[in-house]
């Protein structure tokens, strides 16, 4: 139970950085989001919009730990809620809960874990 304890105010770091790598990852594959808009049935400023915005959350997440500005970590999960949100009706609901079908089980924990940081900051 001590060990647990000691490493309770790191633990943050796991889902931070796996959230954060994976919205930068997931962003920078949509530049340029030409293809992204064409592919997606949605305007060039959308596509832009979401690459922008999948980038910034993911180091928004990290450099409000980095430079302890919660505001940057709230920013980052919002992004990442309102991005999820859209994934979520504009492309997985249609295909049920399970991943392995396209669903929105990935997009719904994302947006969950969005949540918490928006909700918590760096309050973790």
């Amino acid at each position: 139970m001590n060990f647990l304890k000691s490493i309770a105010p790191h633990v943050h770091w796991g889902l931070r950085l796996s959230l954060a790598a994976t919205f930068i990852v997931h962003g920078l594959g949509k530049f340029p989001p030409d293809g992204f808009s064409q592919a997606m049935g949605m305007p060039l400023v959308i596509g832009w919009l979401v690459a922008l915005g999948e980038v910034g959350a993911g180091a928004a997440l990290i450099g409000g730990a980095i430079l302890s500005k919660d505001i940057l970590t709230r920013v980052g999960g919002l992004l990442v809620i309102v991005i999820m949100i859209g994934a979520i009706f504009l492309v997985h609901l249609e295909k049920g809960f399970n991943v392995m079908n396209g669903g929105y089980e990935f997009q719904l924990l994302m947006l969950v874990t969005g949540l918490f940081f928006l909700a918590k900051g760096n309050d973790v």
